[in-house]
């Protein structure tokens, strides 16, 4: 199955400001990733091209570094998945900003299965979940992302 999902977000601040936030994926400082509610993304080498990472079950490799505009990754596993994703951000005026997540891949009957019943809706929960924590990072009122009835179902019947 062909497998296309973005998620795209803009945030009233000028890119150079979410370029640094980027950065710091995968550290100890991770201002992206929302480790408070998601198992966390580490790298073994660290956010470095080749380095192989991932998190919970989604393995992947760091394909390519673009500072200040993208951090390319292409999957490893689970098993069936074949394709990439990527975080990019763009700069829409003075002080706005679109950060983006693109998954493009094929999957097979198994991991389509996989991706229809589960993956898709916690991997768009967590998205969403990463971009709040950037928008709240720059903004003084809260943004929270709900997640829906089968997500908490989810989430719940894994732990």
């Amino acid at each position: 199955m062909k497998i296309v999902n973005i998620h795209k977000r803009l945030i009233g601040h000028p890119k150079s400001k979410i370029d640094d936030l980027l950065l710091t994926l995968a550290t100890e400082n991770d201002k992206v990733w929302p480790t408070e509610k998601w198992p966390p993304i580490r790298f073994k080498e660290g956010l470095t091209v080749s380095s192989k990472g991932g998190h919970g079950p989604i393995k992947y490799k760091v394909e390519k570094i673009e500072r200040g505009r993208l951090i390319y990754f292409r999957f490893t596993k689970p098993k069936g998945f074949s394709g990439v994703h990527w975080f990019e951000i763009n700069q829409i005026g003075k002080n706005q900003t679109e950060i983006k997540h693109t998954i493009d891949m094929k999957t097979d009957f198994g991991a389509s299965l996989l991706w229809l019943i589960g993956i898709r809706w916690l991997h768009d929960a967590l998205i969403e979940d990463a971009f709040d924590k950037v928008e709240n990072h720059f903004s003084s009122s809260f943004k929270h992302s709900k997640w829906s009835l089968w997500v908490r179902f989810l989430r719940k019947i894994l732990k």
